[in-house]
């Protein structure tokens, strides 16, 4: 309930409400420093310099404020006004709940010159609080180990998924210095020595991989950081700090050259994913402001079309943050503000602030402005375009593409949609499919990149305005998911760098204008078989080179010396005899249990003796797909359609940033930036050509 999910989101929500609490100490402006360790064994370990947890008597429980504060739910100092001004803690259950789910955890006191410790298992004491030493520091450590009990799919951290967490705090807490260090690869004996003496990790100058940071410039080096690859409409960016009533506001802001938007919202520096109610004021005084300075300047005409919110965000990057002390967020996740307060805080600071800046920065101004105007127009003719192409369905009666081969059913809940790359394959497809449920839809080659295509551009391509049809629901902000004509749509493309390019189109299109169908989980990725491999009478299928490898292992097979055929398996395959005549397997390779290759009459064995391969052996049949078309129907079928044998893997948005940031480096238009990532990850790629 509190922490969202059992699953890796849950599991790294830990370290986030651990850390939020030394972050309050550095808002309240009794803290300088924090660190995040990853240590062996599943163990996390955070360290503030902040004053630290109260040791003393609580007044209510009788026990130590400590020990309250990590076993009793809303006992934290959230519930205080005057200990934070501004925290994150909506009902100050964090640490209890980070100690009720974890297998053990341990708090260490540093302060007024002494160590106080407390130890707990599963959320349960194992004795009061203590002092077990003197000390020079003052702060708190904060040491856990999740409970594989509960987060059975496993305590592994994500160290990408930290690090940029925590960079995104520090640009929200100007002059905070956050290290993040990962220590997983020390024995539990080296790291017990380290930490004696170890107050933060990092000043023990360790061989480890780790990261620091510090901002100066807070939201407006977060913009900056998020454009440093893009091409900007402006030079200035727009930064504004202002607190109306008891809502502290500021606002960054900067325009790009591209067609998307970016607007990153916090609420006490808590990452809000659905926006809220500081969003909704800070997008609402934007449309104002921008078209009140445009009319009063002349650079659009009263006579004119006022520019639309959705204008004025294409290209938008903006991060808005709010800070306030009563606080409402819808869920304990944090995701959404529900503060009605902040709308009109934000709304207020915002416009008078961004008003002036327009006003001292003329050129800037005029650009933002322009660019408002290039995308009313383009809105105009993407519309244009739009409605051609739904008004076209509509007239036709929703007249299907010619090349879809449209399943019986009419139940969206059961139907299932297969984007086939090529005319072949999808030959192939229509004939092994399970014509009630299943439709196929063949591609014609690669379909547009659609990665800073404006919608007109996009709808003017056949196979877009094919998919948009046969999908149903519309496209882009219009698109609905109630009139989707299948929950399933399947990209089913070739095992070869080809199909990878035409998966990555698709997925592109999806996740820039069809977000929904991925969100809601409707879109797959089909696994055929790489391998087919035939024994005698048996068949088997592997969808990975370590399956096949472990095959033909249990039989005795040397696998780097079994050379692979392209060509398909006949049914009577072995069959034949193998003297001198040319037989089935000049095509195919047979193996015998003795580890002979034979490509034909002649083999040689291990020891590199000569021989004839005896027809009545145990022989295998080894054949690599590289492409649907190279199956008849049957096979696939039965590999990658039956829903009772296949495999699908289901496209999910895991970090909507990271996203966002590696379609527009790998598939828009910024050469050197690809270049660099493809550089980068090259190690990682497992090429087949």
């Amino acid at each position: 309930m509190y922490i969202g999910t059992t699953g890796p989101e849950g599991l790294h929500h830990l370290i986030w409400e651990i850390f939020d609490n030394s972050r309050d100490e550095a808002m309240a402006g009794r803290c300088s420093r924090i660190e995040v360790s990853l240590l062996p064994d599943g163990y996390v370990r955070v360290v503030d310099d902040g004053n630290g947890i109260p040791v003393g008597i609580h007044p209510k429980t009788k026990v130590s404020a400590l020990e309250t504060i990590m076993t009793v739910l809303h006992a934290g100092g959230k519930f205080d006004n005057e200990a934070y001004k501004f925290s994150g803690g909506l009902h100050g259950v964090g640490a209890s709940v980070v100690n009720a789910l974890s297998l053990h955890t341990e708090v260490m006191v540093h302060q007024d010159g002494g160590i106080h410790m407390q130890a707990y298992d599963q959320g349960k004491r194992r004795a009061a609080v203590k002092k077990i030493g003197t000390t020079k520091e003052h702060g708190t450590i904060v040491k856990f180990k999740p409970d594989v009990e509960i987060f059975k799919e496993g305590i592994e951290f994500d160290w990408s998924k930290v690090v940029n967490r925590l960079r995104q705090q520090a640009y929200l807490v100007k002059k905070l210095e956050i290290n993040v260090v990962d220590a997983r690869g020390f024995s539990n004996k080296e790291m017990e020595r380290i930490l004696e003496d170890a107050f933060f990790i990092k000043d023990q100058k360790l061989n480890t991989p780790s990261m620091s940071f510090y901002f100066e410039g807070g939201l407006r080096s977060l913009v900056a950081f998020y454009n440093h690859t893009q091409k900007t409409v402006h030079k200035n960016i727009f930064y504004a700090e202002k607190e109306v009533g008891n809502v502290q506001v500021e606002v960054a802001l900067q325009y790009i050259d591209d067609i998307d938007s970016k607007i990153v919202a916090y609420a006490n520096n808590i990452f809000n994913s659905e926006g809220g109610t500081h969003v909704a004021g800070f997008k609402t005084a934007l449309t104002r402001t921008i078209n009140t300075y445009a009319k009063k300047n002349g650079l659009i005409k009263d006579s004119d079309d006022s520019l639309t919110g959705d204008d004025l965000q294409e290209g938008l990057v903006a991060v808005v943050s709010v800070k306030m002390q009563e606080i409402q967020f819808e869920g304990q996740t944090k995701s959404k503000l529900g503060s009605m307060e902040a709308q009109g805080a934000t709304s207020s600071a915002f416009s008078e602030t961004f008003s002036a800046f327009l006003e001292e920065n003329p050129i800037d101004a005029k650009e933002i402005v322009q660019k408002g105007i290039l995308a009313l127009r383009s809105r105009k003719a993407a519309k244009a375009a739009k409605d051609s192409v739904l008004r076209k369905g509509a007239l036709e009666g929703m007249t299907l593409p010619g090349k879809l081969s449209d399943c019986q059913s009419r139940k969206a809940e059961e139907s299932e949609l297969f984007i086939v790359e090529g005319d072949s394959a999808g030959g192939t497809a229509k004939m092994g499919r399970d014509r009630r449920t299943q439709a196929v839809l063949p591609l014609r080659g690669k379909i547009l990149n659609i990665e800073r295509a404006r919608l007109d551009k996009l709808l003017a391509s056949e196979q877009v305005r094919n998919l948009v049809i046969a999908i149903g629901g519309g496209i882009g902000d219009t698109f609905d998911i109630v009139k989707l004509r299948y929950h399933k749509i399947i990209i089913a493309t070739d095992a070869d760098v080809d199909g990878a390019h035409i998966r990555t189109l698709i997925l592109t299109l999806f996740y820039r204008y069809f977000r929904p169908l991925i969100e809601g989980g409707f879109v797959y990725i089909a696994q055929p078989p790489l391998y087919k491999v035939k024994k005698g009478k048996e068949l088997h299928y592997f969808y990975a080179q370590e399956e096949l490898n472990n095959y033909l292992a249990k039989e005795g097979v040397d696998p780097n010396a079994v050379e692979v055929s392209s060509e398909s398996l006949s049914d009577d395959d072995g069959a034949g005899e193998t003297s001198g005549e040319n037989s089935d397997e000049d095509d195919a390779i047979a193996v015998d249990a003795m580890g002979m290759v034979a490509t034909g009459e002649k083999a040689k064995d291990t020891k590199g003796k000569k021989g004839v391969v005896d027809a009545k052996a145990s022989k295998i049949h080894v054949q690599r797909y590289k492409g649907l078309g190279e199956m008849n129907a049957e096979e696939l079928g039965e590999t990658t359609m039956d829903i009772h044998r296949r495999i699908l893997k289901r496209v999910e948005i895991g970090d909507l940033d990271e996203a966002s940031s590696t379609i527009e480096i790998l598939m828009g238009n910024d050469v050197p930036a690809r270049k660099t990532f493809i550089q980068t990850n090259a190690k990682m790629a497992n090429i087949d050509v």
